[in-house]
């Protein structure tokens, strides 16, 4: 499947593989070539920072200091776009890979939380 379009507000609904490709296409052509796979645990590292910082802004007990704004969206993108990156460089297919986690989870976790007091309350 080759990804010819270039994501817009308007055609933003596509697949985890869709979304996967669309980051390779991107990397092989506006960003040259793939970091190194260790600089992209670094960058996920960073990003993930990110969002915590957002996160403890919007819901912690942080405000937001002057000249920053809540990009929660944008940083939790940022997260996915170094994810299919690293997925991309280690061939590993997303859509496969959720929907096995998924799978396993489902399996694991049947009736784990309905029977946790935490969670019930």
């Amino acid at each position: 499947m080759r990804v010819n379009t270039i994501m817009t507000k308007e055609n933003n609904d596509i697949s985890l593989r869709e979304a996967q490709l669309t980051v390779d296409r991107w990397i092989r052509t506006v960003g040259v070539r793939y970091f190194s796979p260790l600089t992209n645990m670094a960058v996920l590292a960073e990003e993930t920072g990110e969002v915590a910082r957002v996160m403890a802004r919007r819901y912690g007990d942080q405000s937001f200091k002057p000249g920053e704004t809540d990009t929660l969206a944008d940083e939790l993108a940022d997260v996915m776009w170094v994810v299919m990156a690293i997925a991309n460089q280690s061939d590993i297919d997303l859509a496969d890979a959720f929907a096995a986690n998924i799978a396993k989870k489902t399996a694991r976790d049947a009736d784990r939380h309905h029977h946790n007091p935490k969670l019930t309350e």
